[in-house]
């Protein structure tokens, strides 16, 4: 299969990318990354999660982040919502779309939302019908989608079966997440054309952790299947509460450049995105996630 002309990237690195974060993260540090990326050409930014700041502390007050972000034609800023409140609560601060969040593993939808993997689809349906009233976009989430660290590898099947319910429901993209970063490239194609089969591959999207140091070649496997569509968060943020030892998302930077390699457009400029990614590393006071911002700033 021919390579994509062009990938759309969606940084979720405001909100992935930070809900792991140990240190108190203040709001204008937040609504300063989500206007660097706008600024570096991103038109799809997670911004943040309407969820209860009890379990995700660093989510709170995502409505103040987007009443100060400068928003910007053609650019979509985003929120995780797990549930109606959630909805509700992202409407009330002028969201424009909104995620929602499943597993693959039967464990790991226990240990992460305390449900089974049906009863968790369930709870979308009063959701789905509010986004649509609302006439607000839903974006579907399928985690631990090549591997769970309490279930081990997971049949494609199974993938297929989740992803199934929430295209049926109304979710217009599914991303697909392999949210402990164990899978290979042979994998992720075997993964994504068990699923093809009942979605169109231009309604899913890829989203790779790098704990194996996998994530570009899984990237890779999947733009040969005609996936253009990948989650990415930059400088590498990231990680996964529920899954000890889950790294960070893979650096947006990393995505670019591979992306520019194969002469493949996104409309991002490197430069720029290394900044934003370097200027929050600061903040936070860690090292920069992507080797390829700090190929560049060691210059």
């Amino acid at each position: 299969m021919n390579l994509p002309t062009s990938v759309r990237l969606v940084e979720v690195g405001p909100r992935d990318g930070l809900q792991n974060e140990k240190q108190p993260i203040s709001v204008a540090d937040k609504v300063r990354l989500v206007d660097d990326l706008t600024a570096a050409g991103l038109s799809y930014i997670e911004v943040g999660s309407f969820v209860s700041p009890k379990w995700v502390p660093q989510m709170a007050g995502s409505a103040e982040v987007f009443a100060g972000i400068q928003r910007q034609p053609g650019v979509t800023y985003a929120a995780l919502t797990p549930n109606l409140k959630g909805l509700e609560a992202a409407l009330e601060a002028k969201v424009e779309e909104v995620a929602v969040f499943a597993a693959a593993s039967e464990a790991f939808s226990q240990k992460n939302i305390n449900c089974s993997i049906a009863d968790s689809l369930q709870r979308f349906v009063p959701l789905m019908e509010a986004a649509k009233a609302a006439d607000v976009r839903v974006r579907g989430y399928v985690s631990c989608v090549l591997g769970c660290p309490y279930d081990g590898e997971i049949a494609p099947e199974q993938v297929a079966s989740v992803a199934r319910e929430l295209y049926a429901m109304g979710c217009y993209e599914v991303s697909l997440g392999d949210t402990i970063g164990t899978g290979t490239a042979g994998a992720t194609r075997k993964m994504f054309e068990v699923v093809a089969r009942d979605i169109p591959r231009d309604r899913l999207a890829g989203h790779f952790h790098d704990t194996y140091g996998q994530a570009l070649a899984n990237i890779y496997a999947s733009l040969l299947e005609g996936i253009n569509v990948f989650d990415s968060s930059v400088a590498g943020l990231g990680g996964c509460p529920y899954a000890k030892g889950a790294t960070g998302n893979v650096a947006t930077e990393d995505v670019l450049y591979l992306l520019q390699g194969l002469g493949i457009e996104t409309g991002v400029d490197m430069d720029k995105l290394i900044a934003a990614g370097q200027r929050i590393c600061e903040v936070l006071g860690k090292a920069n996630g992507s080797r390829v911002a700090r190929a560049r700033l060691s210059r």
